[in-house]
């Protein structure tokens, strides 16, 4: 750097993150107050599967740790009961 030159740095804005398409901060089982995922509760459980079968993951399903976990060990009693395919 030459001398008697300082850098001059712009201020910027800080952008605020939000939260993509707009969701609410909780997952949907936080928000009904869910204490355990039942595995025959087959309308929520299709809605975290792909057509293929396949679950959804924890970013594209919005669920936090803990009902993402459940949800994985309710769709594999489900796929075991024959209440789900285990491909679409």
């Amino acid at each position: 750097m030459a001398k008697g030159k300082a850098k001059i740095r712009k201020k910027t804005k800080k952008r605020r993150r939000t939260t993509q398409f707009g969701r609410e901060g909780k997952c949907r089982f936080c928000r009904a107050k869910t204490v355990l995922v039942n595995y025959k509760d087959l309308p929520n459980l299709v809605k975290l599967l792909t057509p293929q079968g396949k679950i959804f993951s924890r970013k594209r399903s919005g669920n936090c740790a803990l009902h993402q976990r459940q949800v994985k060990h309710a769709i594999l009693r489900a796929r075991f009961m024959a209440l789900l395919p285990y491909v679409g």
